[in-house]
């Protein structure tokens, strides 16, 4: 599997990290356990089984045109009932536009995750993985009820098969 991911300005993963920190503090789920040196607040744009030929280059093209991107985080909501706890982002028509383009570059490619689809995407930062529902309303307290803004500055891809990250453009080209 390989993703389409955008990472977040410094300002905007430190708020989000802060989350994931006060979440665990209090005995919460919290992506703030995850230790593993990919793992860092992130918007998915996309799922494939792997990229089409060009579509690493094309998607690189698009992030430097594209970012830096305003975002502004929505209110913290737990994902069909029992999955993950995310902070919604804000879908821009900058971003939805950005979302749309990624598809195009992706069109026809193995193994689309549906969920990420123009029309059925719900974008979000990640806060914790498999949290209850009947946690949300302490979740939320915790984590805080500020909407902070910031950018999405760069893209990647994480590849699930060697769990590495590879950049796609953008601001200095970071990961």
């Amino acid at each position: 599997m390989r993703t389409v991911e955008l990472v977040c300005s410094p300002d905007l993963e430190a708020a989000v990290r802060g989350a994931w920190e006060r979440l665990a503090a209090v005995g919460l789920p919290s992506l703030a356990r995850n230790a593993h040196p990919t793992n860092r607040p992130h918007l998915t744009l996309a799922a494939v089984d792997e990229f089409p030929p060009g579509a690493q280059r094309r998607l690189a093209d698009l992030f430097d045109a594209g970012l830096p991107l305003p975002v502004r985080l929505d209110r913290i909501a737990v994902l069909d009932g029992s999955a993950p706890l995310v902070w919604l982002v804000h879908p821009s028509p900058e971003l939805t536009a950005l979302h749309a383009s990624v598809w195009d570059v992706l069109a026809g490619a193995p193994g689309q995750r549906p969920w990420h689809a123009p029309g059925h995407w719900r974008p979000h930062l990640s806060l914790a993985l498999r949290f209850r529902d009947a946690d949300r309303r302490l979740a939320r307290a915790v984590a805080g009820v500020d909407r902070p803004d910031g950018a999405f500055v760069a893209g990647r891809s994480y590849d699930g098969q060697s769990r590495t990250v590879s950049p796609l453009g953008g601001a200095g080209r970071r990961t």
